[in-house]
């Protein structure tokens, strides 16, 4: 066996090895229903009080349905939220903020689809909310403050729209007066603004928060690539808490305390939620698990509001899809650090967040994800082509001294020794690297899973269309096998089933006739291990991606396709005329000088 085959079984298998094992060590878990709490907790910690309309039961799914959101939404009166990009409602109840869906993303890719619901109030099956207001220090008692269950007053504004703010307001009846104003860009940002009014006669204390809770571990993907729970920047440490570790928190472990600049949030695939207090203002951050709810807080230091005077706090909230674009202008322009970074970026961030960016930057210019990809496999490919360039070379020298090495194990017979001395002897005098004909093929490694990581992770692949029945770049090939791809008149089998992964679509058969004919620039080994190592891996590769998203699959592709035509122009330049269809059929050509 030569060195060059070696060197490409072995970088190949490991590529098969590294993506294999991917999935048997690391398969999706089964997501569990969670009970429905009937508690909200304080910033403090202490239990505030029990929600009358919360349900005792199991959750049922057919609560997350529109007609009963809708019911949960009819107990209490509201004030509209309508932005560009957010519809919804906040309750007065409270003065929260748990009705919100997205305008500009559906569930499914029907057109009739139900907006993506990010909030939803109590009485549904997953309450989802934010909660701002005051922990009582000095002056004042918990009952003198607002709570969860405060029915507060529109003070001004009827609807919560860019440029029209809304002003809520609460009498204590002892001297206190408290008012909410919440504001809303064009994005996905809200900002609350919370004053007291002091006309008690005495100096009064308070502690201001914010909170987001959910009732309930939320369903997730439950994929190890991707992070699912609390998100944390303080003071430039970023910190990353998994649902399942939040009940296992210790106080000490689930509060920081910031000195200038964070933010805390829930991160899911797509969607966040985040607590943004204003930039250079010292505050705590808390993540916890209390009586199966899952919380982040925000508490900012103790403020003394002295008699005949209003104090007022505000902060930020973010409540929306992580686009890339409107995330990055939120930490570049209100100076919110490292929000980028609540995007899960991963261990490769330093490939996963350029090859984006790269990414995001061909989509503004295209106008398309899919031949985006394509440029970007394009790109990727000039900046290793000195490298491939140089192995492609390296393996055409090495065919050039198969007549040589072929003497030496002649001549060495049985002396293993011999032969690799006189190998390696061979090499140096004709300045032949043997490893450089794996270097392009491991390269692609880190590579490729950064690629899947950005697939998988920005909200700007989910449903991005390329061409004919690819529409999602980020789900795998809807076509199959199966019904002749749609030329029957039944349906594929559901993505889920087994026989999704072998009546595969049409981008992992392109993918594995890609691979197949690459391997055909060169001649069949002639050891039979070899020979049936190479004639099975294309189509085990074929098979294996082809429940990956189309995206990746459509990577893989082009990156083949360019492979091969820089392998071929590389060797034709060495002298030698590939013998394609003379490789496909077994009757090979001698290779032209």
């Amino acid at each position: 066996m030569d060195d060059q085959n070696k060197n490409l079984i072995l970088a190949t298998a490991l590529s098969f090895l590294v993506i294999l094992a991917w999935f048997v060590l690391f398969p999706p878990p089964p997501v569990e229903d969670a009970v429905e709490p009937d508690v909200v907790v304080a910033a403090d910690g202490t239990v505030l009080e029990v929600e009358a309309d919360a349900p005792d039961d199991v959750p049922n799914p057919s609560l997350l349905a529109p007609e009963a959101v809708e019911d949960a939404i009819g107990q209490t009166e509201r004030v509209a939220i309508d932005s560009p990009s957010l519809t919804g409602s906040l309750s007065l109840m409270g003065g929260r903020i748990d009705d919100l869906s997205l305008k500009g993303y559906r569930e499914t890719l029907e057109p009739d689809a139900d907006l993506v619901r990010l909030l939803a109030p109590v009485g549904t099956a997953a309450p989802y909310y934010a909660l701002h207001g005051w922990v009582p220090s000095v002056g004042a008692t918990r009952e003198q403050v607002p709570g969860p269950s405060t029915q507060w007053s529109v003070e001004s504004g009827e609807s919560l729209s860019p440029g029209s703010d809304v002003t809520l307001a609460w009498d204590n009846g002892a001297g206190l007066t408290f008012r909410k104003t919440f504001s809303v860009d064009d994005e996905f940002l809200f900002t609350v603004t919370q004053s007291v009014e002091n006309t008690t006669g005495s100096e009064v204390a308070l502690r201001p928060y914010g909170i987001v809770a959910r009732h309930g571990e939320p369903d997730q993907i439950g994929f190890f690539i991707q992070h699912e729970g609390v998100v944390r920047m303080s003071d430039g440490s970023m910190e990353e808490i998994d649902y399942d570790d939040m009940p296992d928190l210790t106080t000490e472990e689930g509060r920081v305390e910031v000195a200038e600049n964070g933010w805390i949030g829930f991160s899911d695939q797509y969607w966040m939620t985040a607590l943004i207090p204003t930039p250079g203002r010292e505050f705590r951050s808390t993540a916890k698990s209390v009586n199966d709810i899952y919380q982040i807080e925000t508490v900012y230091p103790m403020m003394t509001v002295p008699a005949g005077e209003t104090l007022a706090a505000s902060s930020a909230f973010f409540a929306g899809a992580q686009e890339w674009e409107v995330i990055r202008s939120y930490q570049n322009d209100l100076g919110i650090d490292r929000f980028l970074d609540s995007i899960d970026w991963g261990w490769f961030f330093f490939l996963t967040k350029p090859i984006f960016a790269v990414l995001h930057w061909l989509n503004g210019l295209i106008g398309n994800m899919g031949w985006s990809i394509i440029a970007l496999t394009f790109l990727i490919k000039a900046l290793l082509l000195p490298l491939a360039y140089k192995s492609y070379v390296s393996m055409a020298k090495m065919r050039e001294l198969q007549p040589e090495m072929q003497k030496l194990k002649e001549s060495a017979g049985d002396d293993r020794e011999k032969l690799q001395k006189g190998m390696m002897a061979l090499y140096k005098d004709n300045k032949v690297n043997p490893a450089s004909g794996c270097l392009p093929i491991l390269m692609q490694i880190p590579i490729f899973f950064s690629l899947y990581k950005v697939i998988f992770v920005t909200i700007e692949l989910r449903h991005a269309p390329w061409i004919g029945w690819i529409n999602d770049l980020s789900a795998p090939d809807p076509s199959s096998l199966f019904n002749l791809f749609g030329l029957l008149p039944w349906d594929a089998p559901a993505p889920e089933s087994f026989l999704s992964l072998i009546f595969i679509g049409v981008m992992p058969i392109v993918l594995g006739v890609s691979m197949w004919l690459q391997q055909k620039l060169n001649p069949a080994p002639t050891d039979p291990t070899q020979k049936m190592i190479f004639a099975w891996m294309p189509w085990v590769f074929m098979f294996m991606l082809g429940s990956f998203a189309s995206g990746l699959v459509l990577y893989w592709i082009a990156n083949n396709t360019i492979t091969f035509m820089q392998q071929y122009a590389i060797m034709r330049s060495q002298g030698f005329k590939p013998d394609l269809f003379g490789n496909i059929t077994g009757r090979r050509k001698p290779d032209a000088e």
